[in-house]
């Protein structure tokens, strides 16, 4: 049995083929899940996605399985914790993010009712559906990506910058930008995530 046709970023290791397949350009409507994808795109900055993927499940455990009311309750013992965590990117600058992101979090759903309804707002609530022949012609950034940008900057959101966003844009589905070419393009959109 032939493999199928992926998007041209996708390696041949197994973890990035499954995250292409099962869960990147999946739309996403949970506010613990949008988190966390905003975390691993922030935590991404300067790394490989890749990088990252092979550190999520330690995320998962180092952050309360991304529980936004108990990381917006983090202080100093659990930032020392953190840095001292070598399963994910010990960058201080990275986990205050992390921390006063979760914090924001919870003024955005008290103001919007959820991180959800705020963020699918930029795509007016559906999915961006683009035609790219090749992953040459796939955007870094689009007006979309700069307005959540700014918003979240306004809002006291780090590490929100219009690449991280778009980047965070493709994963949770706002957008799909896979090929045309690849098998996911028109693919019913399934998630298949195991949360511990």
């Amino acid at each position: 049995m032939s493999e199928p046709i992926r998007c041209a970023w996708c390696s041949d290791d197994p973890l990035y083929q499954a995250y292409h397949d099962t869960e990147w350009g999946v739309p996403v409507h949970d506010d613990p899940t949008l988190f966390e994808f905003l975390t691993l795109e922030g935590a991404q900055a300067g790394l490989s996605w890749l990088t990252i993927l092979r550190k999520r499940e330690n995320y998962r455990r180092a952050f309360d399985n991304f529980d936004i009311e108990r990381i917006a309750r983090y202080g100093e013992r659990e930032t020392q914790r953190l840095l001292a965590d070598v399963g994910i990117v010990r960058n201080r600058l990275k986990i205050a993010a992390t921390i006063g992101n979760a914090r924001a979090t919870l003024a955005v759903q008290a103001q919007y009712g959820s991180l959800d309804s705020f963020l699918w707002d930029f795509v007016d609530g559906k999915p961006i559906i683009n035609h790219w022949r090749s992953l040459s012609e796939v955007p870094v950034s689009t007006p979309q990506s700069d307005a959540m940008s700014k918003a979240l900057k306004r809002l006291g959101f780090k590490f929100v910058g219009s690449t991280i966003c778009y980047a965070f844009m493709q994963a949770v589905g706002m957008v799909n930008d896979h090929t045309v070419d690849c098998f996911r393009y028109r693919a019913k959109p399934r998630r298949k995530v195991s949360k511990p």
